[in-house]
């Protein structure tokens, strides 16, 4: 946005880009018309050993299972007959689970596929989340902001029953998992073009 000199940007992002979409416009308000975040990942904040807040030393649910999560298969149909029918996935349509097979693995010499983003990789940006004092920037948020989350596995975990600023920018999709995105899409595309 700086490098491009805009005003009066719509920001929007599923997951951690939700989550990058408010940092952004935190640190740089004047730019930033509008937010629409997807599931951010915002969650309860943490404590470190020795009391302050900021990154966990013991893994939260979203890094445990990122760690968990297979990274290698012999071939991208092997990969997505794993993931058919089963854990996160269970919910995707299949148009959307292909595409995410076809450009979430990358080739190997071997023959092989691989992810493209490491568990390890994800997990730590989980872990960083960690340090995101997100109620503090739901309250200062000076833009329009709407956020949309699932019923279901949701990565917004803050209490937002206190109807504080920010809280009342949030909505609950019912019948939604933290893969709204991909369960709703008629919705996303909705929600994008409203003015």
């Amino acid at each position: 946005m700086t490098a491009l000199d805009l005003s009066n940007v719509i920001l929007a992002g599923h997951s951690l880009g939700a989550t990058s979409s408010l940092l952004a416009a935190d640190r740089d308000p004047r730019r930033v018309g509008k937010l629409v975040l997807f599931e951010p990942v915002l969650l309860r904040p943490a404590e470190t050993p020795g009391g302050a807040a900021g990154t966990r030393a013991d893994p939260s649910r979203l890094e445990q299972g990122a760690l968990k999560r297979r990274r290698m298969f012999a071939s991208r149909a092997e990969a997505e007959a794993a993931y058919r029918g089963r854990g996160g996935f269970s919910t995707w349509p299949d148009d959307m689970l292909s595409d995410y097979v076809a450009d979430g693995f990358r080739d190997r010499e071997d023959g092989a596929v691989e992810l493209t983003c490491s568990p390890e990789w994800e997990a730590s940006n989980f872990n960083l989340s960690r340090g995101v004092n997100a109620a503090t920037l739901l309250e200062r948020c000076p833009r329009e902001l709407r956020i949309f989350r699932g019923t279901m596995d949701s990565t917004f975990e803050l209490d937002f029953s206190d109807g504080a600023r920010g809280w009342s920018a949030i909505q609950t999709v019912p019948g939604t998992s933290h893969f709204l995105p991909m369960e709703r899409p008629d919705l996303i595309v909705e929600l994008l073009q409203a003015p």
